[in-house]
């Protein structure tokens, strides 16, 4: 079942998307060469508990860490440790928050130092996939056209959408009804209603769509291990259209 938030609901989740993108804004900053993943996520669980808030992510269906640092080949999940960033890389930061009770979900992909102009273009690919995502998500549409919307932007510019891994409802549980592919045809599946939230999360391969799982149980990689970038924004709906819950 969809939950429809109040605006009270909104407001907390307003709030906790806020500490999520200050939170994802330092990390991008310090994601720079010679610094460890593991640095990174004791960064941000300070920053998220300095806050006033808890992390979303340490310990959830037994995730050890309060972010997931996926680099380069690696798509989602990747489990924080002792690697070290070089110039060049490629990091997605996926992290959450929660606030009175209340979740967000947020995610970006920095360049570590200087990066390819290849690399530039699949991170600012994957980013536009994410807004044209968030501009199809309006009241009366249906949910496939975000994904369509998504799909559609990713493949005219020459990559792949990730199909075995979706965006979610979000509210009081990290992951609600109902799941948003990144690929479909539009006019599909539930219509939009205000009061929805939705974690909306392209994850863009610059080679096939393939992925699989490593030998940890939660990193994931392109299986031709090309490149891979990944954004992410939680969306409420409004009367008027979408508002991104996780900016500052």
């Amino acid at each position: 079942m969809i939950k429809i938030k109040s605006k009270r609901e909104i407001a907390l989740m307003r709030d906790s998307g806020k500490i999520a993108a200050s939170v994802l804004l330092e990390l991008g900053e310090a994601a720079q060469p010679g610094v460890t993943t593991a640095e990174l996520d004791k960064l941000a669980e300070r920053l998220i508990r300095s806050a006033g808030g808890e992390p979303a992510f340490l310990g959830y269906q037994g995730f050890p860490a309060s972010i997931c640092a996926s680099i380069n080949s690696e798509v989602v999940h990747g489990i924080p440790g002792l690697r070290r960033l070089e110039e060049g890389d490629i990091i997605s930061i996926d992290l959450g928050v929660v606030w009175k009770g209340y979740y967000s979900d947020t995610a970006a992909t920095f360049g570590v130092g200087r990066i390819s102009p290849q690399a530039g273009r699949l991170i600012d690919v994957t980013r536009q996939s994410l807004e044209k995502g968030i501009e199809a998500m309006r009241a009366g549409g249906h949910l496939s056209d975000i994904s369509h919307a998504v799909q559609k932007h990713v493949e005219a510019s020459g990559y792949a959408v990730v199909y075995s891994y979706a965006g979610h409802g979000i509210g009081t549980e990290m992951h609600e009804e109902p799941q948003v592919p990144n690929f479909g045809p539009p006019g599909h599946g539930p219509k939009l209603q205000p009061g929805m939230v939705l974690a909306i999360e392209p994850m863009v391969n610059a080679g096939g769509a393939a992925v699989e799982v490593a030998g940890d149980g939660w990193t994931v990689l392109t299986k031709d291990r090309s490149l891979s970038a990944h954004f992410e924004h939680s969306v409420a709906l409004g009367k008027e259209g979408p508002e991104i819950m996780t900016i500052l």
